[in-house]
């Protein structure tokens, strides 16, 4: 993928914000990112785009990312997503990019481990084991890994063993995707199982020899068959034996040995059958036990040969330190008898020459961008009415589409922007989105009556409008404090930072003079105000009126007793 094409892309599928890159490889680079629906920090892992361009590719990338997110298991890595987000790249095309979202997990890469040297042997062994329960659980569920190795492999700071990228190596190899095959054989050679270097079908055992390999390197710090080429480890890997890993590393009990040589067998019917059956042993080993389960015609040499293995045999012979050194020189001369290996060398040199005119040929290809379809460039359409600028667009033989949204500096109606932005070539019928302003952003008037003022204002806030005044007015009913009404009214469309009135209750009411009126007036006045009203007779009056009031004229507390004297002596 071109640089600028993984610079351009900030957010995927509306949802995933990139961050900062973490890790890169031979497919893919993988970033910090942050499910913004979710909250939660996640892993993103943008694959190369010319993995994109082939269309088996494509498909099998999402059936076996599909098949990986039905995985639920504490050592491995968990799938939450994955899909391909259309972008653009320096130079105006549009590509896809295949991504997957992952569980982002902290702690080391098992290979930033290795490289720092051999493991202690009964961490090893308890790396191993997390692994093959990784497998095993996947090998049940029916998907087999295809490319274990330690940069596939991650640690938590609690130790826990961490197993990732299930289904992404049978994606590639599935595909016709050739370089990004290429690309993959490439990087893991040194982990290739015997009938993965012949180009056969793999199955859960393939994963199990790799285990081996990775077993091999975490006891010995380095993997048991290196070459000066990948092609060169792919034929150690088909034909020569690995020497006892105790011949490195000392420390490797004879059973490490004997676990670890049994899982790398050239035959897949010799090694180890399941994920369980090698975690058992090998935990076994790691215990310094020697396991006695399979191959044992003769129970009395159990100290000296498991699996049918002497591990301790080469390890002082000029054959097994020759081996050591890797190279073509210095490797001992075949006395064994099997059947010529001249046709592993010609197909190996058939792919060699394949893969470089592949190699060639895409490379010359990579400067030719789309010239039939690249020529249209977007024009300026910002603050133009929306009916012109599509207009213009039609013009060019491009596709308009509008998407309003609110803006506080462009008119309604007018063109924000567009996306691609302005300048940007394109090809002929290609989609434009034109941001189109529908005016300032609205809210609707919350209705806050009842509420304390500090509630009030604190939901008026919330929303993006302003803080006015407080106008305090009577009520019968309404506590002090407690607001009445609003202006503008609660339910009215108003635009962000509008300024908003409050009204809120006095907590008195205006108490009338009722002296002189009827006493069947002034009761209901009185009664309006929700007082409490008490009367008493005064028989030196006549008339069925109001003579006196004990409450005062004028501002009084909401639900007070007021006493009126009335007239009561006969006419």
């Amino acid at each position: 993928m071109a640089e600028g094409v993984t610079e351009g892309i900030s957010l995927l599928a509306n949802r995933y914000q990139i961050g900062h890159l973490i890790g890169h490889g031979g497919m893919a680079n993988v970033y910090l990112g942050t499910d913004s629906r979710l909250g939660r920090q996640v892993a993103i892992k943008l694959m190369k785009s010319q993995l994109a361009s082939d269309p088996s590719f494509r498909s099998r990338f999402r059936q076996e990312a599909q098949a990986a997110a039905r995985m639920a298991h504490p050592t491995i890595v968990r799938v939450f997503d994955a899909g391909e987000e259309s972008v653009r790249d320096a130079l105006g095309n549009q590509v896809l990019v295949p991504y997957i979202v992952m569980e982002y997990v902290e702690g080391r890469m098992l290979k930033d481990i290795v490289a720092e040297g051999p493991l202690d042997p009964k961490e090893a062994v308890r790396v191993t084991e997390g692994i093959l329960t990784a497998l095993e659980y996947s090998h049940r569920a029916g998907v087999v890994h295809r490319d274990i190795k330690p940069g596939n492999v991650m640690l938590t700071h609690s130790g826990q063993v961490k197993v990732m990228d299930f289904g992404i190596a049978r994606a590639v190899s599935d595909s016709a995707a050739t370089v990004a095959q290429t690309t993959a054989i490439l990087g893991t050679a040194q982990y290739f199982s015997p009938e993965q270097a012949r180009g056969e079908t793999v199955d859960a055992r393939s994963d199990l020899y790799s285990t081996g390999v990775v077993l091999f390197e975490l006891l010995t710090g380095r993997p048991p068959f290196r070459g000066e080429s990948p092609v060169a480890v792919a034929y150690q890997h088909v034909s020569e034996p690995p020497v006892p890993p105790s011949v490195i590393n000392p420390a490797v009990s004879p059973a490490l040995d004997a676990v670890t040589l049994h899982a790398l067998a050239k035959n897949r019917f010799d090694r180890f059958q399941s994920a369980s059956e090698f975690r058992a042993d090998v935990v076994d080993a790691g215990a310094g036990n020697l396991p006695v389960r399979r191959h044992q015609t003769q129970p009395e040499t159990v100290s000296t040969t498991l699996f049918g293995v002497n591990p301790r045999a080469a390890v002082g012979s000029e054959a097994a330190l020759k081996e050591l050194g890797s190279s073509d020189t210095n490797r001992p001369a075949r006395t064994q008898t099997r059947p010529p290996v001249a046709w592993i060398w010609a197909g190996i040199v058939m792919i060699a020459i394949i893969i470089a005119a592949v190699v060639f040929w895409v490379g010359h290809l990579s400067p030719v961008v789309l010239p039939t379809n690249a020529g249209v460039a977007v024009p300026s359409l910002a603050s133009e009415p929306y009916a012109s600028g599509a207009a213009k667009l039609t013009k060019l033989k491009l596709v308009p589409q509008r998407v309003d949204i609110s803006s506080n500096s462009i008119d309604d109606g007018r063109i924000i922007k567009t996306s691609p932005p302005s300048g940007t070539k394109v090809a002929t019928d290609e989609t434009i989105s034109v941001y189109v302003s529908t005016g300032p952003a609205t809210v609707s008037m919350p209705d806050v009556s009842g509420q304390e003022t500090d509630d009030a204002w604190g939901q008026v806030t919330s929303l993006g409008l302003e803080k006015g005044s407080v106008t305090t007015q009577d009520s019968p009913d309404v506590s002090a404090g407690t607001v009445i009404s609003t202006s503008p009214a609660i339910g009215k469309s108003v635009e962000l930072g509008t300024t908003v009135d409050l009204i809120v209750s006095s907590g008195t009411v205006d108490v009338p003079d009722v002296t002189g009126k009827p006493v069947a007036d002034a009761m209901a006045a009185l009664q309006k105000l929700e007082l409490t009203v008490n009367t008493v007779g005064d028989d030196t009056c006549s008339g069925d009126t109001v003579k006196s009031q004990d409450l005062p004229v004028g501002e009084q507390e909401q639900g007070s007793t007021i006493t009126l004297t009335v007239c009561t002596a006969a006419q």
